[in-house]
């Protein structure tokens, strides 16, 4: 019934034009030879019949093949010429949907496993700092810059699963710009002070709508930045203007800078750009890339200029109306 249905129109229109050419020769020709037009007719039932059974087989045969293949657990619009209904799509549909849901929970179970690594691994850091607090031998200075990187990766690891997952959710709040600014000042303080930074911060008690944890963490990448470009004499400014429902917050530091090829691309995911960090530091890309996209699920703005070899100052915008949630 199935095949009946989908050449039902052909049919009807076959039929038509028989019956047609039937009455045009018994009624419009005169001593119309009924017998030849019996013998047409058979003939051409005959070739119909036998072009339907072919094609009917045909018809069945990729059906039964369809049926199969709805039943398993594999993508089968490959498997099949052409899209003849909707059953098809639904099927691989539902197996896409099948992988992706399996995939996003291997994803969610590499998170946990990788946050509970970083947890464990940073109770016998915490102890080695302790003991080399009581260090006498003349390397102290060196395992404590060692330990001091090893603890600062681990935090940016943590949070880096956080950003990644969809499941962590962000606590907006009403936060002071100075406490956060504070904080990440005082993890990179050891660094800081080892390259002898001058800072200077100016009107940052405004207080703004984010995440206090992840804004942290954004702040602690751009000083990061800072430290890696560090020129001979390191300065680093930080400072807030308020306008309208807006207030702006300013990063610069008189570094190595950007160059004008790489300024556009340093928030894409994985670019290094041309820049060596004095030779001292190896890129990963995934900084500025992970503070852009940190920023966007806030719904603040980030902007970046530079000057090659003079400075370089990252803006954030922060609106008091902002669309917070980017999920």
């Amino acid at each position: 019934m199935k095949y009946i249905r989908k050449v039902s129109k052909y049919l009807l229109l076959l039929l038509f034009l028989v019956v047609s050419y039937n009455l045009y020769y018994i009624f419009l020709i005169p001593q119309s030879d009924l017998q030849s037009l019996i013998y047409i007719d058979i003939v051409l039932a005959v070739c119909v019949l036998l072009i339907l059974f072919i094609d009917a087989y045909e018809f069945y045969k990729k059906e039964r093949k369809k049926q199969e293949l709805l039943l398993s657990e594999d993508i089968i619009s490959s498997e099949m010429k052409e899209y003849e209904n909707i059953d098809i799509a639904y099927h691989d549909e539902r197996i896409y949907q099948q992988l992706l849901d399996e995939q996003i929970e291997m994803n969610h179970n590499l998170e946990d496993y990788i946050a509970k690594w970083c947890h464990e691994v940073k109770l016998p850091l915490s102890a080695l700092m302790m003991m080399n607090e009581k260090n006498t031998s003349e390397l102290k200075d060196q395992y404590k810059e060692q330990l001091e990187k090893i603890n600062m990766y681990l935090n940016n690891a943590l949070v880096g699963c956080k950003v990644q997952s969809n499941l962590y959710d962000i606590q907006i709040n009403k936060l002071c710009l100075q406490n956060c600014i504070h904080t990440a000042i005082k993890n990179s303080r050891y660094f800081l002070i080892k390259n002898h930074f001058d800072i200077q911060i100016e009107n940052v008690d405004e207080e703004v709508y984010s995440d206090s944890e992840w804004l942290t963490y954004i702040l602690d990448q751009l000083i990061s930045n800072a430290i890696k470009y560090a020129s001979d004499e390191p300065k680093l400014h930080i400072w807030c203007e308020k306008q309208q429902e807006c207030v702006h917050l300013y990063f610069e530091d008189n570094g190595e800078g950007i160059r004008d090829t790489d300024l556009p691309r340093i928030f894409e995911r994985g670019y290094t750009g041309s820049n060596h960090h004095n030779g001292l530091y190896k890129s990963t890309g995934m900084g500025l890339y992970m503070v852009k996209l940190m920023i966007d699920k806030l719904g603040h703005e980030i902007e970046v200029d530079s000057e090659f070899h003079h400075y370089t100052r990252f803006h954030i915008t922060f609106r008091s109306n902002a669309k917070f949630f980017n999920l």
